[in-house]
């Protein structure tokens, strides 16, 4: 595998379900991914890149960004509120707004800077208790609130249950996004990501399939 095949995976995903070519983002997710890994993809000529905390991004892509033009870093792990202001000034994407007390944080520093990247709305399609995310019960209200605050909400982002069939929840995603006239769906991993391209997902989330096991210290 690696990002060449990936990404013939996805054009021909997107084929398939009547969908034009690139109409899919393909977010190579390097956390937690040695150094030249992410130098290798970056060289192949990719450009769009997810990580999961903050603090590893801050070390990382400073660096990267002198080197390669044109790189779009999106957070697609949970954010802590004392973390938000260092988020705003690195990504340019965040999936993972998940409760009131972080959308209220960032209102709060788009009102100071200025600026605010896209954000996607986390939800908890499985109703896992250890896993962040609205309830999709309470999506509809959570959307509503985060447009009040004139916060730029472009989609909504899910991780199913890893014992469920992910397509179930692709789909709930999208209908939920679908109600609230939401055209973001960030949904589909290494294992499902053609699944979810096939429900309408505008971003997938690939990280082992394109840069191989994780290395974890």
């Amino acid at each position: 595998m690696g990002l060449m095949d990936i990404r013939t995976r996805v054009e021909a995903a997107e084929s398939a379900a009547g969908r034009p070519v690139g109409s899919t983002r393909l977010i190579a997710v390097s956390k937690v991914q040695p150094l030249e890994r992410v130098e290798s993809v970056l060289v192949e000529g990719h450009r769009v890149f997810g990580e999961n905390k903050v603090q590893e991004a801050q070390g990382k892509w400073p660096a990267f960004r002198e080197r390669f033009d044109d790189v779009e870093l999106h957070l697609i792990g949970p954010l802590q509120t004392n973390k938000a202001r260092a988020a705003l000034d690195l990504f340019d994407v965040i999936h993972t707004l998940d409760r009131a007390k972080l959308a209220t944080t960032l209102a709060r520093l788009a009102q100071e800077t200025g600026t605010c990247p896209p954000l996607f709305v986390q939800v908890n399609t499985g109703e896992e208790p250890q896993k962040a995310g609205v309830l999709p019960r309470e999506a509809d209200a959570f959307v509503q609130l985060v447009r009040e605050m004139d916060l730029p909400v472009e989609g909504l982002m899910c991780i199913p249950p890893a014992d469920e069939e992910p397509s179930l929840h692709f789909a709930l995603l999208a209908k939920i996004a679908a109600r609230n006239g939401l055209t973001g769906l960030s949904m589909g991993m290494s294992s499902d990501f053609e699944q979810a391209i096939a429900l309408g997902a505008t971003h997938v989330r690939v990280g082992s399939a394109i840069f191989g096991d994780r290395i974890y210290a």
